[in-house]
C-alpha cells in the first residue's frame, strides 16, 4: 500500500523537476540571459537565477573532477535505495508521501549529476538584500519531504500499550 502513494509522488516531482530544468534551460535559456526577475513585493522578491550546483545541498562537498559527481550521484542512488525500503514499509500515508518526495527530488539531481556533471538550480528568493541559496524543484521536494518526516515523528501520537501487556 505505501508503494502505491510514494510512488507516483516520487514520480510526478521527477517529472516536475526534469521538466522545470528542461524548460530554464532549452526555453529561457537562462545560462545566457543570466537572471528573469519573476515577482517583487515590497522587500521580498523571487528570480530566476541559473547556477551550476557542483556540491550538495549548500553547494557542500562541491568538486569539478567527474570522480566527485559520480561519487555523490552514487551516495544519492544508494539513499533513494534505502528510502525506497522504507517507504514499502512506511506505517502510514504521511511517511508514504513524504519518502515519494525525497526519492523523486534526489531521483532527479542524480540525472543532473550525470548529464551535466552538476545540478541546475535556478529559483532565487530574497528579502531584504538577503539571498537565499537557489534551489531546484527536486531540492525544495526534499526539504518538505524531510520536513514532513520530521513533524511526524515528532507530533504523531504515541501508541497506546495493549492492556495485559
Amino acid at each position: 500500500m505505501s508503494l502505491r502513494l510514494g510512488l507516483p509522488v516520487a514520480a510526478g516531482i521527477l517529472a516536475a523537476d526534469q521538466a522545470s530544468k528542461w524548460w530554464i534551460l532549452e526555453v529561457a535559456r537562462l545560462p545566457e540571459v543570466g537572471q528573469i526577475p519573476l515577482w517583487e513585493a515590497g522587500p521580498f522578491g523571487l528570480d530566476l537565477t541559473m547556477v551550476w550546483n557542483r556540491g550538495v545541498t549548500f553547494g557542500l562537498l562541491s568538486g569539478d573532477s567527474a570522480w566527485n559527481q559520480v561519487a555523490l550521484a552514487l551516495v544519492a542512488i544508494a539513499i533513494a535505495g534505502f528510502l525506497l525500503r522504507w517507504m514499502a514499509r512506511a506505517e502510514n500515508r504521511l511517511t508514504a508521501l513524504a519518502l515519494g518526495g525525497v526519492v523523486g527530488g534526489a531521483v532527479g539531481n542524480v540525472i543532473d549529476r550525470f548529464r551535466f556533471g552538476a545540478v541546475v538550480d535556478f529559483v532565487d528568493a530574497h528579502a531584504w538584500g538577503w539571498h537565499w541559496y537557489v534551489f531546484n524543484v527536486a531540492d525544495a521536494a526534499i526539504v518538505c519531504g524531510v520536513a514532513a518526516l520530521v513533524a511526524d515523528a515528532l507530533f504523531r501520537p504515541k501508541a497506546q500499550p495493549k492492556e495485559g501487556s
